[in-house]
């Protein structure tokens, strides 16, 4: 009995703890965390610099041989002609289209989709409906592409029958236009709005809706009077990454654009920036390929121009 006493009355010895020596641990853990945190802002920022750099050196060769305004103002795509023509202003008014018409689309969808969710459905409804959009983020893009060539073509091209009957100087697209790809692009960014969305309404305190609710407000003037004003910079926030994605798609919109340069409008067959690039990028060379490289300049640039505008908004929001 006395020697297990004594071992105890030992093993608490060995057990003592220093607060000297644990202040000098997390010293030394945070010392090396902040290390670590700095070498991966480094690389992150390294990252941007990079790609930056390497699409302005690919990109402005293009734009010396060529010219500018023959790049950006002209409307013929001619690169295999004997004298080639390489003016993309029709593309970069297609995208600038497209992109805008499915965020007016898909955003207030995505929104009140969220709101829905996250404020109105009862649980085991949203218990169904959320695992459902997390499944839509996960599908392919080539997968919205064909459903859009089996199913929406199809229709567009049965719209285009009517509204151009007996028409001489339409040139029907068989359902391949300018419609089909907003509306797969304004399908394809609903999974990001949503669940972003959500996330920021979920995020609001409930203390909020139940003080306006004691003020005498409905449950739907708290939803859009104080629930989504608070929850706005997450919303502003999922917005920019569905323009992102909307910009930056490429392979879905391939399928059902039917990919030719025209003036985008509503029935014709168009062509985006990055279905410029993907359709022509295997066998482009010279000067051909300079100027697909200029492109992808030209729509960096305007993601970049997305995302400062997005960012200001963002900044004044939070500021007043």
């Amino acid at each position: 009995m006395d020697i297990r006493i004594e071992n105890e009355k030992e093993n608490k010895g060995n057990n003592t703890f220093s607060i000297i020596e644990n202040k000098r641990t997390k010293a030394l853990l945070e010392e090396v965390m902040e290390v670590i945190f700095l070498i991966c802002a480094f690389f992150a920022i390294l990252a941007v610099f990079s790609i930056t750099l390497y699409m302005i050196l690919n990109g402005t060769p293009s734009l010396f041989k060529v010219g500018l305004k023959e790049i950006l103002f002209g409307t013929e795509w001619a690169p295999t002609a004997a004298e080639p023509k390489y003016g993309i202003l029709y593309v970069i008014l297609t995208s600038i289209v497209g992109t805008a018409c499915a965020v007016i689309i898909g955003v207030p969808i995505g929104v009140l989709t969220a709101v829905f969710i996250a404020e109105v459905a009862p649980k085991k409804l949203a218990a169904i409906v959320k695992p459902a959009v997390e499944l839509l983020a996960g599908i392919p893009s080539v997968i919205y592409g064909l459903l859009g060539i089996m199913l929406l073509n199809p229709v567009m091209y049965k719209l285009e029958m009517i509204i151009f009957k007996g028409s001489k100087t339409h040139q029907f697209t068989g359902g391949s236009n300018l419609i089909s790809a907003i509306i797969v692009l304004a399908i394809m960014i609903l999974p990001t709005v949503i669940n972003i969305s959500e996330s920021a309404i979920r995020a609001v305190p409930k203390e909020m809706r139940s003080a306006s609710l004691a003020l005498g407000a409905s449950k739907i003037q708290t939803i859009f009077k104080v629930v989504l004003p608070v929850a706005k910079s997450g919303i502003i926030s999922a917005i920019v990454l569905g323009v992102g994605r909307a910009i930056g798609e490429a392979m879905a919109i391939t399928l059902v654009s039917g990919s030719s340069v025209n003036i985008p409008l509503p029935f014709n067959s168009v062509r985006f920036l990055t279905t410029a690039i993907v359709a022509e990028m295997g066998y482009a060379a010279d000067q051909h390929r300079e100027v697909l490289f200029t492109i992808g300049l030209i729509l960096f640039v305007f993601i970049m121009i997305v995302n400062t505008i997005f960012a200001k908004l963002l900044s004044g929001k939070e500021e007043s």
